[in-house]
C-alpha cells in the first residue's frame, strides 16, 4: 500500500476509534475494559502514523 494511502487509512481508523471512545464514555456505565483496549488501539495507530511522518 502506498504511504499516502496507508496514512489515509490510519487517519480514518483513528477518527473512528475516537468516536467509539466518545460514545462509550457517554453511556451510563461505560465498559472500562473496552475503553482501555480502544485507547491502546488508538495509541498504536498514532504511533504508526508518526512513524510514517518521520520517514
Amino acid at each position: 500500500m502506498a504511504t499516502h494511502e496507508r496514512l489515509k487509512s490510519l487517519t480514518q481508523r483513528h477518527a473512528d476509534i475516537e468516536l467509539t471512545i466518545a460514545e462509550e464514555t457517554q453511556r451510563p456505565n461505560p465498559d472500562t475494559l473496552r475503553l482501555t483496549e480502544l485507547k491502546k488501539q488508538k495509541l498504536r495507530i498514532k504511533e504508526e502514523m508518526a512513524g510514517i511522518h518521520a520517514h
